[in-house]
């Protein structure tokens, strides 16, 4: 699956320029399967001989999203692309800087059309963009715009793949690693790797397992565990690597589930941080002496807590605490964000209505508080989340039993609706502040395939 992508930028330093505009093509090799375009504030002034290139201004960005709003979908949506544009090294440059400001470290397997049709369409007197749509007969729509010359890329690449590209010579365009690798090691083995969701395994010369991951796409993801140059850690690691195997799960959320769980069993040397619970913190909700529900935020130590919701840091609990204190009006002070002998800061404002006080009413107040318990509460306490299966006749099982993680298993589509056969195919998994965190946050974010409450 090959991600192509063009960008629009105020310069040409991804270290000290931004993105204007970004385009992302998903494409099979035959057809576009998505798409997503869109403007982006720089957060910077544009130079008038941008402008003039590109015909994006200050006024057409203004209201447009910052980068940091659709990094999540550029995320999910190049996950196991193989990233391509034509000059890859720009824009793959300008976008990876992008996610490093955000502390995201983003690395994706590249392809340059520059490259691979200098190797397929020798003696051109040109190879940009636009002189080889002109020599080819591509129709190029809104040059230097993102949305145009990344569809001019698509057309190129169906074309250079019409031409006798081929794994081989995509492979040495990728510059998948040959060097450093452990003498045992059988490069047969990429060939072999499924582009399917689950969990892959890395072991050395003595059979110990030293790295555990998870994808969508189990090839393209290992494929770049040995791509370019990385860290010291990651070229050490690679040189250890003797055999690959993996476990098909079907489901994203199986598959982080089976990560996160086999991770705590192993221990492999280079998952330092994943072998550590991550999830430090968790809203917790009570009655105070005078019968109003409060919310505090509270380093998790015991195993068995059951908070409302868990993160990874305290930062993010009262993000997510402050939202609701916006959405439902509800008491700073209450919730445990503004410590204070009074009134909240809120209520000064107008923006509470005197809880803190005891102007408010326990009932009144409680029943918009208790709006929010019901939000971050799963759905119901006792639930089947089906999802997709290993193959078409299979449906993947997560099983939530009190509240708690209690498994996951396998079942035939058409057994769904028996009750029996649900709990039957469970294989139980321990509960743990990480395995709620990976369900509750993948719920809010992402669909599933059904929910059955018993």
């Amino acid at each position: 699956m090959y991600a192509v992508i063009d960008v629009e930028t105020t310069g040409g330093s991804p270290v000290h320029e931004r993105i204007t505009e970004i385009a992302v093509y998903i494409f099979d090799g035959q057809n576009i399967i998505d798409e997503f375009s869109s403007l982006v504030n720089p957060e910077k002034n544009i130079p008038y001989h941008i402008t003039r290139l590109t015909g994006i201004t200050n006024e057409m960005v203004a209201d447009a999203p910052k980068f940091y709003e659709i990094a999540r979908r550029i995320v999910e949506m190049t996950e196991g692309c193989i990233f391509v544009a034509h000059n890859v090294a720009f824009d793959y440059q300008f976008v990876r800087q992008e996610f490093l400001r955000l502390g995201y470290k983003y690395e994706r397997e590249k392809l340059c059309t520059v490259k691979l049709s200098r190797k397929l369409l020798p003696g051109l007197r040109s190879y940009s963009l636009g002189e080889i749509c002109r020599e080819t007969g591509i129709q190029i729509n809104d040059r230097h715009r993102a949305a145009g010359d990344a569809l001019a890329t698509v057309m190129l690449l169906r074309l250079l793949l019409s031409r006798g590209c081929n794994e081989d010579l995509i492979r040495e365009l990728t510059d998948i690693s040959m060097k450093g690798l452990h003498p045992s090691f059988d490069r047969n083995i990429f060939r072999n790797l499924p582009e399917e969701p689950g969990v892959y395994y890395f072991f050395n010369e003595r059979g110990e397992v030293i790295y555990i991951g998870k994808s969508r796409n189990i090839r393209h993801r290992v494929i770049q565990h040995f791509t370019g140059t990385g860290q010291a850690g990651k070229l050490k690691m690679r040189g250890e690597i003797v055999s690959v195997t993996w476990e098909l799960t079907g489901s994203e959320l199986v598959a982080l589930l089976l990560e996160s769980d086999e991770i705590k069993k192993h221990k492999p040397l280079y998952n330092r941080k994943q072998r550590r619970a991550l999830s430090m913190y968790g809203i917790f909700h009570y009655l105070n002496e005078k019968g109003y529900i409060c919310f505090s935020i509270e380093r998790i130590r015991d195993v068995n807590a059951l908070p409302l919701d868990t993160f990874p840091s305290k930062a993010e609990a009262t993000e997510v605490l402050n939202a609701w204190i916006d959405r439902y009006t509800l008491c700073q002070k209450l919730c445990g964000v503004y410590d204070c002998p009074g009134a909240c800061f809120h209520y000064e404002i107008r923006e509470c209505r005197g809880a803190c006080l005891g102007i408010e009413s326990p009932e009144t107040y409680n029943r918009r508080a208790e709006l929010v318990i019901r939000q971050m509460q799963y759905q119901h306490h006792n639930m089947f989340i089906i999802d997709k299966g290993r193959h078409p006749e299979e449906k993947a099982v997560i099983k939530i039993e009190n509240g708690r993680y209690a498994g996951f298993g396998f079942i035939d589509a058409d057994c769904i609706d028996g009750m029996e056969s649900l709990h039957d195919c469970i294989k139980a998994y321990h509960d743990n502040h990480d395995i709620q965190w990976i369900i509750r946050s993948y719920l809010r974010k992402k669909r599933v395939e059904k929910i059955i409450e018993y």
